[in-house]
């Protein structure tokens, strides 16, 4: 074997990992807390200043309502948070959690396990 064609190689991978790391892929795709999720809301939506925020139980989903009513749902695409403006007739209760109707086909539906009616009545008062 060709030492010049393994030293390439060996660079190549170590390269692509780099890349890799500074895109941060393969990491933890969760959100971590309801700062990270308030943060992504008020970066996504113009005017959005997030007065409570309420994060799913498995980190897929959060929910956020702005100081003046909007609501924000928010779930992980990739290494980033994805986020769209919804209305509280799009948020519904089911077993295990909530879930929240985005209408949008792409986007689809954002679920927040583990998130009961209580943590919504507190949401509503904000």
């Amino acid at each position: 074997m060709n030492w010049f064609q393994l030293g390439g190689s060996l660079a190549a991978i170590l390269i692509l990992a780099a890349i890799a790391w500074a895109l941060r892929l393969g990491r933890d795709a969760r959100i971590a807390s309801p700062e990270e999720a308030a943060a992504a809301a008020e970066a996504a939506l113009a005017g959005f200043a997030a007065a409570d925020v309420v994060v799913g139980a498995d980190g897929a989903g959060a929910l956020a309502v702005g100081e003046d009513g909007r609501l924000a749902a928010i779930k992980r695409h990739g290494a980033r948070a994805a986020v769209r403006e919804v209305s509280w007739s799009a948020v519904r209760p089911i077993a295990g959690g909530v879930t929240i109707e985005t209408n949008e086909r792409r986007f689809g539906a954002v679920m927040l396990a583990g998130v009961d009616v209580i943590d919504l009545r507190r949401l509503a008062k904000v």
